[in-house]
């Protein structure tokens, strides 16, 4: 037999949840070919086939929490499927001859891929797998999927078909520990679904952030006029020598990065009594996941040029969205950009990526009547700014003088390429 084991999840991480299986027992995989996902507070991970064969025990579910090393399953190297799966489907054929069903049966063909988690959970609900939409990867059906069809069944329909199961397998049924505050009652329009590990601690990062540091937001406006200009004069000259688009956020990485030279505590953080100060820029930039926020960072930022700014942003965002980031791409950023505009946000207030002790939110872009030098009233393009900041080590001059900074460089983009 060969283990399945939990690898090295990275840095200061030592514990992940089984999210899915991607293959269940009695079935193939090839070497190398993902067969479980796993959920840290960062990313999620898949784990991929030690080797060729059939995976003979899965040994934790979905929902587990697992340390770095743990034995997630065994796979028998170099067997065939079919044998494998013959020895699984016994105990259901026997079930047939009146003895007691000790696993579940293979599935059908035309039902959806799941996991044996799953497969129970549907079992003892009386549910028919193949009438349950499927959401998870490759059309497989999860936890939340079945949880969807137990809430959308008459009441009085679930209460009759849960009394078969609990007469099945009464130790099954048997009460968990209780709990030190028990969750309210769900109601019969209402959803419970678990809350992931991603999600926990990003709850937990916030509410940090706000506790321990002396928070403050500082707010400005921006004409984005000259940089809308620039994009448009360059744009095409830009893609065909770059292969990337030339957006916004390259503007105010480079920006933030001048202004961060100027007034290294915004770049700096706490650390007991200490204060250090960081002579590098390492730019996180928060990227909106369907498993939640993270914030891949631009290492050395200072060093990029616009068009590998542009290129490193899409290459994050894309694998932050895809689940493929590492976890060294998240860790130890200095400062934190956050784009609220792209969903429609007018006005914020970021909180800090701590231990960091500062954070820019861009927002919106819209039409505004604005009152030129000349006395004159134009309709520009204009966004809000605010810099959420530190107070503990940050004084509201440089705060403020901070914004101003990235302001006038975004105003006036030549200061970008002279760096004043």
């Amino acid at each position: 037999m060969t283990q399945i084991l939990v690898p090295v999840l990275g840095e200061s991480v030592s514990e992940a949840t089984v999210a899915q299986w991607l293959k269940k027992e009695g079935e193939a995989v090839a070497a190398d070919e993902p067969i479980v996902e796993l959920e840290t507070d960062k990313v999620t991970l898949e784990v991929n086939a030690p080797a060729a064969g059939v995976i003979s025990k899965i040994v934790v579910g979905e929902g587990e929490n697992v340390e770095v090393g743990a034995l997630l399953g065994e796979l028998e190297a170099g067997a065939v499927a079919n044998d494998t799966q013959k020895a699984a489907a016994a105990p259901a054929e026997a079930a047939k001859d009146g003895v007691k069903e000790t696993a579940p049966a293979a599935a059908s063909a035309d039902e959806p891929k799941m996991s044996p988690a799953v497969r129970k959970m549907i079992g003892d609900n009386d549910l028919d797998a193949a009438s349950i939409p499927a959401s998870g990867k490759d059309g497989r059906l999860t936890k939340e999927d079945v949880q969807k069809a137990l809430e959308q069944k008459p009441a009085e329909a679930a209460a009759p078909a849960s009394a078969p199961a609990a007469a099945k397998a009464p130790a099954a049924a048997a009460p968990a520990p209780a709990k030190p505050t028990a969750p309210r009652e769900t109601g019969p329009r209402e959803e419970r679904v678990r809350m992931t590990k991603l999600r926990k601690v990003i709850a937990s990062r916030l509410k940090e952030a706000q506790n321990n540091a002396a928070m403050l937001t500082t707010f400005n406006e921006v004409d984005m006029g000259p940089v809308m200009d620039l994009r448009k004069a360059y744009q095409d000259n830009f893609v065909k020598k770059h292969g990337v688009k030339l957006g916004f956020m390259s503007f105010f990485v480079k920006a933030a990065v001048n202004a961060l030279k100027e007034f290294p505590a915004v770049n700096a953080e706490i650390d007991g009594d200490d204060i250090v100060y960081k002579n590098y820029y390492d730019i996180g930039v928060a990227v909106s996941t369907p498993q939640g926020l993270v914030v891949p960072v631009l290492r050395d930022a200072d060093q990029l040029s616009m068009a590998e700014i542009e290129s490193k942003i899409i290459d994050l965002g894309t694998r932050a969205r895809d689940g493929k980031l590492g976890m060294d791409e998240m860790m130890g950023g200095t400062f934190t950009i956050t784009n609220g505009g792209i969903f429609g946000s007018m006005m914020s207030t970021p909180i800090l990526n701590t231990p960091q002790s500062g954070i820019l939110g861009m927002h919106n872009i819209t039409q505004r009547p604005m009152v030129m030098k000349d006395g004159s009233i134009q309709a520009r393009p204009m966004m809000y700014l605010a810099l959420s900041y530190d107070h503990r080590i940050v004084d509201g001059r440089e705060a403020v003088s901070t914004l101003v900074r990235i302001k006038d460089a975004v105003e006036d983009p030549q200061r970008l390429l002279l760096g004043v």
